[in-house]
């Protein structure tokens, strides 16, 4: 009997590895019926590992805590992974939309952080980014601006991936072309 508890309770930990969150935004929404208003509330959420995998999700309830508990399970669900260079930055400047919503991210130099604004910010910190730099263009509703980031986020591709892709060495993507500029400086 406790051996099978042992075994339960550590696949229950290698299924849940231990994610950070951070509320983004609630909202709160009345809606007048006879007696009064009865207001709702509703709370958008991104959970992260701060090691590559970030997701987003959103929860509506009659109260706040549930709100946040449904968004952060919907999070939890919707998951994605991100390949990061040296672990602290993008691997090359991208565009993301979503809607009206618009964001450019760009990778940064070792002691840059994160300059991003509101949205964009909590992304980045669950997701494990250390250096970047980005832009929010377009619509300021904090939805939009998280899916337009995912979404430039999922175009995110690096040097290995290109690599298989193309079915060459990740030594041939990353060499650069310095060759053919000293040739053409010596003739």
């Amino acid at each position: 009997m406790a051996e099978r508890e042992q075994r339960r309770d550590r696949r229950e930990r290698e299924e849940t590895p231990e994610f950070a969150d951070r509320l983004v935004a609630i909202n709160r929404v009345s809606k007048t019926v006879k007696g009064g208003k009865r207001f709702g509330f509703a709370a958008l959420v991104v959970v992260g590992d701060q090691k590559g995998r970030v997701g987003f999700g959103k929860g509506k309830a009659k109260e706040v805590p549930e709100a946040i508990r449904k968004a952060t399970e919907q999070a939890k669900r919707s998951m994605m992974r991100v390949p990061l260079r040296e672990g602290r930055t993008l691997h090359h400047d991208m565009e993301g939309r979503h809607g009206a919503g618009r964001v450019v991210m760009r990778s940064a130099p070792q002691g840059t952080g994160i300059i991003a604004g509101g949205p964009m910010r909590a992304v980045f910190e669950m997701l494990g980014v250390q250096d970047v730099v980005a832009k929010s263009i377009g619509s300021q509703n904090p939805y939009n601006m998280i899916r337009a980031t995912l979404d430039g986020l999922r175009k995110e591709s690096s040097p290995r991936q290109v690599a298989q892709r193309r079915g060459k060495k990740v030594a041939d993507i990353l060499k650069r072309d310095d060759a053919p500029a000293e040739a053409v400086a010596e003739a």
